[in-house]
């Protein structure tokens, strides 16, 4: 009698705790494409974070990302929130019952900066996105406050730091050959956008968040509120 062997299956994949979360994408893929396993496993979109062995690699949920229609009777569920509708929410539970934090739709300023508040599940205001806009022949920049710390800004990772440190950047990608620094530079300015950029977040004077576009963000200080990371990612690098 022949038997046949069957496939063990996978363990669930369990929820992680966003609150000290360092990387993560944002992403539907909950068991993603490996040299174990054939074909990916699709999930709720969330924030997700990496676990596991290199072959049973798992996207870990920390945080589920609202419903893309949100009806005009949920606005009254959001609290501080009684006119627009917000695009980007997320929740702590897959059912979205729980309320982890939205992102008000943008606020224009006088110096046509974007201004994107980030309010909790209470209502009250986490920390605040700003959009900056560029100055030629740089693309725009970021900027997250948050409350008792330092400003957090977010610009092109070569570009960031003192005048020594980016000489010190520019005077290496010339040496690597093809001018691959002004290549660079043409790209922020220009229409060419061969993939997404990196930003070098920094604060004090030191990097506490980069980001790889706006779908792989890694956390670097521990005293970055992780909601604020995540509006970034849901608000995107546009």
């Amino acid at each position: 009698m022949a038997f046949i062997r069957q496939k063990a299956e996978e363990p669930p994949v369990e929820q992680v705790g966003w609150a000290d979360v360092q990387t993560f994408v944002v992403s539907s893929v909950e068991r993603p494409e490996t040299a174990k396993r054939r074909r990916a496993v699709w999930g709720k979109p969330a924030i997700r974070v990496a676990r596991g062995s290199k072959d049973l690699r798992v996207l870990a949920p920390c945080a589920f990302l609202g419903s893309e229609e949100v009806r005009p009777a949920e606005v009254a569920t959001l609290p501080g929130l009684s006119a627009a509708l917000p695009r980007h929410t997320l929740y702590e539970d897959a059912d979205r019952r729980r309320l982890l934090c939205y992102v008000e739709p943008p606020a224009a300023t006088d110096e046509d900066k974007q201004q994107y508040a980030v309010r909790d599940a209470a209502g009250q205001v986490v920390g605040t996105l700003t959009r900056v806009p560029p100055k030629r022949p740089f693309r725009h920049t970021w900027r997250i406050e948050q409350p008792g710390h330092p400003e957090i800004v977010g610009r092109n990772e070569w570009l960031s730091g003192d005048a020594k440190e980016i000489a010190g950047r520019v005077t290496g990608r010339f040496l690597g050959g093809v001018l691959n620094a002004v290549a660079d530079v043409g790209s922020e300015g220009g229409d060419q956008r061969a993939k997404p950029r990196s930003l070098d977040w920094r604060a004090a004077d030191r990097t506490v968040m980069v980001s790889e576009g706006s779908k792989r963000v890694t956390v670097r200080a521990g005293w970055v509120d992780r909601r604020l990371a995540f509006a970034f990612a849901l608000v995107g690098d546009e």
